[in-house]
């Protein structure tokens, strides 16, 4: 449904400041139906990429292809027709202050030439989707963040489209407006056959919504893929970013990194290591999370014992589908840094308009 292919943006030089490399490369596939995220710190490239996929920027050099149309062949007025299937979820949520939550819904309709008898019927269903039926009239003032993020997702549906684009949707809203928008986006992927391709820069997001991620650091895909891939896949960045183990000073014993599935349970890793074989095991850190429906988790445990014994254990868990590894303090992946967005260097962020090209409706 999306493909990016060798895509790079470069915001030219400005008033005495270096060009910036906005993206720088990347390629990205994301299937018919999937829930993606595209994952990184300030600054990495997320917020420029998703712009890139609806090309409200166009590309230096790459491709850009949604739903099978190459975007970066055509013109304006293909791109801008192109659009159409394409919806877009804010950060800030870009209502109207002026209209009710029924009219923030219903203004690109009435842009697209929608009759009001088929404007007012598709605003109630999807009011009634997004859980908002009883607040139809209530002006963006009157809601909470949670309840105007519920409005925008609504609009960005008005059109019907087949993918949707959320960039940092939830990064403004509280924790448990979080978890409510997240479920609504996994129910409308669901009942609306969506392809969603989000953006942001948290893990907790990742872990409780998205099929697959890729995770970008200047401008660079760093690591990605299915989810469940990624998660058993040795020294993945991505991975360590998703369920961090925290760094632990050298001890006495061997330090061991363990990722644990429904498959290879932490009760049979610890079984096979004390139980059976007689070392002495101490969970130093970890973290077991439930990641696209499944549980995983990432321990690094410290086993004292003879170093034969252990090697057995290893090879025994790696035979029954355990991915193990010995470890030494420090070596797990860093966080990735923080650093300035590419527009602080004197590059302005496009203006958005409140509302993106709709298509014209029969009336």
């Amino acid at each position: 449904m999306i493909e990016l292919t060798d895509v790079r943006k470069v915001f030219p030089a400005r008033r005495g400041a270096a060009e910036v490399v906005a993206v720088d490369g990347v390629t990205l596939s994301v299937a018919d139906g999937e829930f993606a995220g595209v994952v990184g710190p300030s600054g990495s490239g997320k917020s420029t990429l998703v712009r890139l996929v609806n090309l409200l920027e166009r590309p230096t050099s790459g491709g850009v292809v949604v739903d099978g149309q190459v975007l970066t062949d055509l013109d304006d007025d293909g791109v801008r027709r192109a659009r159409r299937a394409v919806g877009m979820v804010f950060q800030h949520f870009n209502l109207l202050d002026s209209r009710t939550a029924a009219g923030n819904v219903e203004h690109p309709l009435e842009l697209a030439g929608v009759g009001r008898t088929e404007r007012r019927r598709r605003v109630a269903d999807l009011l009634d989707l997004v859980g908002l039926a009883d607040r139809h009239a209530s002006r963006p003032a009157q809601l909470s963040g949670g309840q105007k993020q519920r409005v925008a997702i609504a609009r960005a549906l008005a059109a019907q489209p087949k993918v949707l684009l959320c960039d940092e949707a939830t990064s403004a809203l509280d924790p448990a407006s979080t978890g409510g928008v997240l479920e609504l986006l996994r129910q409308v992927r669901a009942e609306l056959g969506l392809t969603v391709l989000l953006i942001t820069h948290e893990m907790a997001v990742v872990r409780a919504v998205c099929d697959s991620a890729v995770l970008l650091d200047h401008g660079r895909v760093v690591d990605g893929g299915p989810l469940t891939e990624v998660l058993t896949r040795p020294h993945s960045p991505l991975a360590a970013q998703l369920l961090p183990v925290p760094a632990v000073a050298g001890g006495a014993g061997d330090l061991v990194r363990v990722t644990v599935t429904e498959d290879a349970p932490e009760g049979r890793v610890l079984r096979t290591l004390a139980g059976e074989l007689g070392l002495d095991v101490e969970v130093v850190g970890g973290s077991v999370e439930t990641v696209a429906g499944r549980r995983f988790g990432r321990l690094l445990l410290s086993v004292t014992g003879d170093d034969g014994r252990l090697d057995v254990a290893l090879q025994r868990l790696r035979d029954g589908g355990s991915l193990v590894e010995r470890a030494v303090p420090g070596d797990e992946p860093p966080p990735i840094g923080v650093h300035d967005e590419p527009e602080a260097s004197g590059q302005p962020e496009p203006a958005v308009p409140h509302v993106l090209d709709i298509p014209e409706v029969p009336r």
